[in-house]
């Protein structure tokens, strides 16, 4: 058991061995060539990647090639959520699919680092994370960027998860009410202040629930960041970050995509760039109508899956708040996601006053 990997899973301090937090990388590597069928041809080079406020994602390097590592984060992990097997079996399962993923590679228990991995190969093109990246972008790209993420996100839902080998990946029937104790649990669990105006929102939500879509194949936290694009062509290369998906309403991965569009516009978000700040970058009402073309799906009740989607981020935040107070958290801006929390609920109280 490499316990370098254990202790920097427990504490956040850095192993004896000077490799990023979270990993031993002589374990790994030796892992690595032990199990992988093209194995590292040089020295395992490995970098922890900014952006990370969830799972922890590594660039490994050897020379040659280019893999990607992803573990839970450091401490203080909740039930039912970084999940890596279900990450990796998403991969696996759309790899055939007209849906872009990067190819799983190999996956391994805590006995390795410390904590369940697995790995992929690197995908090609750019995360846009930050505001520079969006400003950078001219002409028609910003537009076909949004068309590009909208075109991906309907293929997902129109992906037949069962001959895909997906229709045990969860329960649709009652998934919104399951969500909603779901995330009243999370939030429990990470309490650390009182937020009475988050837990009236949930409250809210559960007064009144839509009547569900058919079920799809849902991301569970769909946006611009979590993709790798060709900002050139404004063309969608790869889906990442497969944590959250489950079998579900596929209208929460639309009320997310937009919530981070431009939903949260103006609130200072360490995450990532806001597309809606950025100007040449259409509106999410483009995402909507490109949506609700692709999908012909009733679109009345996105109100009500906009507040869901406020109150998932902000029960998400203060879950990174509890960590980040706590000193569990790798990276920067951890402090300024507690700051968003309560602008997030008030948001989410707007959007289901706007739903009759």
């Amino acid at each position: 058991m490499a316990m370098t990997g254990s202790r920097a899973a427990l504490d956040g301090s850095p192993p004896p061995d000077g490799g990023p937090p979270g990993l031993s990388v002589p374990a790994l590597e030796d892992f690595l060539r032990r199990t992988l069928p093209d194995p590292p041809r040089g020295p395992l080079h490995v970098e922890l990647l900014s952006g990370g406020r969830s799972n922890l994602t590594y660039l490994l390097r050897d020379g040659h090639d280019r893999w990607v590592l992803r573990r839970p984060p450091l401490g203080h992990v909740l039930a039912t959520a970084h999940d890596m097997d279900r990450e990796y079996r998403m991969l696996e399962a759309l790899q055939h699919t007209d849906v872009p993923v990067p190819r799983p590679r190999l996956r391994a228990g805590p006995e390795i680092i410390g904590a369940p991995f697995y790995v992929m190969d690197f995908s090609d093109g750019v995360v846009l994370r930050e505001r520079r990246q969006l400003d950078a972008l001219a002409g028609q790209v910003p537009a076909a960027l949004a068309e590009a993420l909208v075109d991906v996100l309907a293929r997902l839902h129109r992906t037949d998860f069962v001959a895909v080998g997906l229709a045990d990946l969860g329960r649709p029937d009652g998934y919104l009410g399951r969500q909603l104790r779901r995330w009243a649990a999370q939030l429990a669990a990470s309490h650390s202040r009182d937020l009475p105006e988050l837990s009236r929102l949930g409250g809210r939500l559960g007064q009144r629930l839509p009547t569900p879509q058919p079920a799809a194949i849902v991301h569970g936290d769909y946006r611009l960041d979590n993709a790798t694009v060709d900002p050139a062509g404004g063309r969608v290369l790869a889906v990442l970050d497969w944590e959250m998906a489950t079998l579900g309403d596929p209208l929460t991965d639309l009320a997310s995509t937009v919530l981070w569009w431009d939903g949260i516009r103006g609130l200072d978000s360490p995450v990532a760039a806001v597309p809606g700040d950025v100007p040449g970058f259409p509106d999410s009402r483009v995402i909507v109508d490109s949506y609700a073309r692709r999908t012909s799906r009733d679109l009345s009740d996105l109100p009500w899956y906009l507040g869901f989607a406020f109150y998932k981020i902000a029960t998400i935040f203060e879950g990174i708040h509890y960590r980040s107070q706590q000193g569990l958290t790798v990276g920067d801006g951890f402090e300024r996601l507690g700051v968003m929390v309560p602008a997030l609920v008030e948001r989410g109280h707007a959007a289901l006053d706007a739903w009759t």
